[in-house]
C-alpha cells in the first residue's frame, strides 16, 4: 500500500488573518511528520500518534499547550487513538498537566486492559508510566486567558453560536502494511464546566478506525457529535458503498439538520483514497499522499505541492 495521512486542526468560525499563516504551517508540519514515520515504516498507529503530538506542542491550536480554559481557567484535556487492525483503542479525559494526552492514550491502549481513563485515574496511571507532569502554567497562552476573559463577559447575553469553539486536532493514516488508525485531541470548549467530557475522547463519535473500511477524525460541536455518533455514522455510509465525499456530506448535514451542530471530517479508506468535509466555516487540514502535499483552510481553497 502506498502510505497516506490526512491531519486536521480543528473546525472554526474564522480564523483571523494574523493567525491564518501560523496555522497554514503548523498544519502542513503535522502532515510532514506524520508521513516522514509512514515512509520510514512506521505503522499507522506511529502515524497518528506523531501528527497529533506535534500539534498538541503547537500554541495555535486547541490540545495540550494550547487548550481553550475552563470555567476555572485550567486545562483539563481529551484525547483518543485507535488501530483498525484489531479495534484496540485507548482514550483519556479531563487530565491535566501533561504535555501529550494523546501519548497517554495510547498507553491506555496498549499498557491495559481498558480503553478509556479519566482524570484522576488517568493522572495516577500517568505517573505509574513515568510520564512528566508539568506545571499547568506550561499549558495556557495569553490567548486563551483572553478568550475565557471575552466568553465569560459575552455569557450574559447567552448566545447559542455552536461556531465559537469547535477546536480539536486530529489525523488519520493508511500505512504500508494496509492497516489505518485515528487520534484526536482537544482542550475541550472555552469557559466548560469542570469535568465536561466532549465527543473526543469517545471512540464512535471523535474518530473510528477499522481496516475492513478505513479511518476518520471528527471536529466541531461535541455535544452534537456525541448525539450522532459522527465517526461511526460516517463509516457507516461508506460501508453501504458510498463514496467518502457522500458519506461525510450525508453524516455532517444529518447532524446540521437534527442539532443545528457544525463540525468537520477527515477520512482516510482501506484503499488509501482521503478526503476532508466540513460545515464549519473553516477547517484547516493537510493530506500527503505519493509524495504530493495537499492543504486548505477555508472552503474551495486547497493547495497541492510536492513534498520538500
Amino acid at each position: 500500500m502506498n502510505p497516506v495521512i490526512v491531519v486536521h486542526g480543528g473546525g472554526a468560525s474564522s480564523i483571523s488573518k494574523d493567525r491564518k499563516e501560523r496555522v497554514r504551517q503548523g498544519i502542513i508540519k503535522a502532515a510532514e511528520v506524520g508521513y516522514k514515520i509512514l515512509m520510514e515504516g512506521g505503522s499507522a498507529v506511529d502515524a497518528v500518534e506523531g501528527a497529533v503530538a506535534f500539534l498538541e506542542d503547537h500554541p495555535e491550536f486547541n490540545a495540550g499547550c494550547g487548550s481553550v480554559l475552563n470555567v476555572n481557567g485550567d486545562v483539563e484535556m481529551d484525547a483518543s487513538i485507535m488501530s483498525g487492525k484489531d479495534l484496540s483503542a485507548g482514550a483519556v479525559s479531563a487530565v491535566r498537566c501533561i504535555a501529550n494526552p494523546i501519548k497517554l492514550a495510547r498507553l491506555v491502549m496498549e499498557k491495559t486492559t481498558h480503553c478509556f481513563l479519566t482524570d484522576q485515574g488517568a493522572a495516577k496511571f500517568a505517573a505509574a508510566m513515568g510520564v512528566p507532569t508539568i506545571p499547568k502554567e506550561q499549558l495556557v497562552t495569553e490567548r486563551n486567558i483572553k478568550r475565557l476573559e471575552k466568553e465569560k463577559h459575552e455569557k450574559g447575553a447567552l448566545k447559542l453560536d455552536f461556531q465559537k469553539d469547535l477546536g480539536t486536532v486530529g489525523a488519520v493514516a493508511l500505512d504500508c502494511k494496509g492497516n489505518v488508525a485515528y487520534a484526536t485531541s482537544t482542550g475541550g470548549i472555552v469557559n466548560k464546566m469542570v469535568g465536561r467530557v466532549g465527543d473526543t475522547p469517545c471512540v464512535g463519535s471523535g474518530g473510528y478506525a477499522d481496516n475492513d473500511i478505513g479511518a476518520i477524525s471528527t471536529t466541531g460541536h461535541g455535544e452534537s457529535i456525541l448525539k450522532v455518533n459522527l465517526a461511526r455514522l460516517t463509516l457507516f455510509h461508506v460501508e453501504q458503498g458510498k463514496t467518502l465525499e457522500e458519506a461525510a456530506d450525508m453524516s455532517l448535514g444529518y447532524m446540521k439538520s437534527k442539532l443545528k451542530g457544525l463540525g468537520g471530517v477527515i477520512l482516510v479508506s482501506k484503499a488509501g483514497d482521503w478526503a476532508v468535509k466540513w460545515t464549519s466555516t473553516s477547517m484547516p487540514w493537510a493530506a500527503v499522499k505519493d509524495g504530493k502535499l495537499h492543504s486548505g483552510i477555508d472552503l474551495h481553497e486547497t493547495s497541492v505541492a510536492d513534498l520538500p
